[in-house]
């Protein structure tokens, strides 16, 4: 993490973009853009209306469909949709800024569930502890992300699987504007409308093929993501009916333990190692960048 420098009091020290952040609020205050905060009231409470959805596939398949997908699809659809006047460009700015708030009171609530949990973590035996490399797997598909032309994005994209933890320690790294944010927030986003349904037949072709305890799949359910988390239990707790309770309390804690652990693995190990061999292999077989170049980006 970086530090934050304390500047003395006889010190005039102004963060590099005040002077423009003070005169687009001078010019008009983006937070009394009370239509865009009406709407994204309105978008939530339809998504709470409307709930968790589970979709039976087959026997042993369920989707479960969570309402942060609603959110994301109808402020698309708001986004888009030419009579609503009031949802543009700007409104996405304004909400950019507004996101950022959130990330911050995000690390702030990783930081003490992180600490709270620190004497379970040390407590724990190595079984729960050693999936937490799991986390290093993703990196394995940067050369796959520079192939198809993206940059610094990749750091972001293949450090980790990208949920909370991981979003949380890029955007405080690199910031909120940078290539690396993009990044964790697209596989973030992809995760959390198609996540599930990967997860979910993903857990039954592994029950299917692989000779393991049910343990060992309700552990590996726990990705540090609720809704996948989720998904992954229903086809594990219908292969060994009779070990729900067992099955949901591995599952349940592992996923906990993916937040705890998860976001040093990221922190100390995943996002160095990633950024070394994006130094290596980018020169040698990056293609020109198919992402488009926004300010403040090197």
């Amino acid at each position: 993490m970086r530090g934050i420098p304390i500047p003395d009091k006889d010190t005039n020290v102004e963060h590099i973009y005040r002077e423009k952040t003070d005169k687009r609020i001078l010019k008009r205050n983006p937070w009394r853009d009370y239509r865009l905060h009406g709407t994204v009231l309105i978008l939530v409470i339809i998504a709470e209306l409307i709930g968790t959805i589970s979709i039976p596939i087959s026997k042993d398949i369920e989707i479960t469909i969570m309402p942060l997908i609603y959110t994301i699809i109808l402020g698309l659809v708001f986004y888009l949709v030419k009579p609503i006047s009031w949802i543009q460009r700007k409104q996405a700015r304004i909400a950019e800024g507004a996101m950022m708030l959130f990330i911050g009171v995000l690390i702030a609530k990783l930081a003490v569930s992180s600490g709270q949990s620190i004497g379970l973590i040390f407590k724990m035996g190595p079984a729960l502890i050693l999936q937490e490399i799991g986390h290093l797997a993703t990196i394995l598909v940067l050369p796959i992300a520079l192939l198809l032309g993206f940059k610094k994005e990749a750091i972001g994209m293949t450090n980790s699987i990208g949920r909370e933890p991981n979003v949380a320690v890029v955007v405080d790294k690199y910031g909120f504007n940078s290539p690396e944010s993009r990044g964790v927030f697209a596989i973030f986003i992809i995760g959390t409308v198609i996540g599930t349904i990967f997860i979910s037949f993903l857990v039954t072709l592994s029950l299917s093929f692989l000779p393991l305890h049910p343990y060992a799949f309700a552990m590996a359910s726990g990705v540090g993501s609720a809704s996948m988390n989720a998904a992954a239990i229903g086809p594990t707790l219908a292969a060994f009916p009779g070990m729900e309770t067992q099955i949901e309390a591995f599952a349940g804690f592992s996923n906990l333990l993916s937040f705890c652990v998860g976001i040093y693995i990221v922190i100390f190990v995943a996002l160095p190692l990633t950024e070394k061999i994006y130094n290596i292999l980018e020169p040698k077989i990056g293609r020109e960048s198919i992402m488009p170049k926004k300010e403040g980006d090197e």
